[in-house]
């Protein structure tokens, strides 16, 4: 599950950069700026999503071994 969440944030990243390079910032909310402010937005959320997922497996197996112990 590690590499599969890793694998997703550099593709989320990869998104973010890629999306930057779109921005128009005299017209920021108008045409395929707004589509890349959205995408940025939404590949952030993305990340965020990821490491709490990380984050709840590792307290997870945290929370069985103290169980077993």
């Amino acid at each position: 599950m590690k590499i599969v969440t890793i694998i997703l944030t550099a593709i989320a990243l990869g998104l973010i950069a890629f999306n930057f390079g779109e921005l128009n910032f005299n017209g920021l909310l108008q045409g395929e700026s707004f589509v890349a402010v959205v995408t940025i937005i939404l590949a952030l959320c993305a990340i965020v999503l990821l490491q709490i997922l990380r984050i709840s497996k590792r307290i997870e197996k945290l929370s069985k071994q103290n169980r077993n112990v």
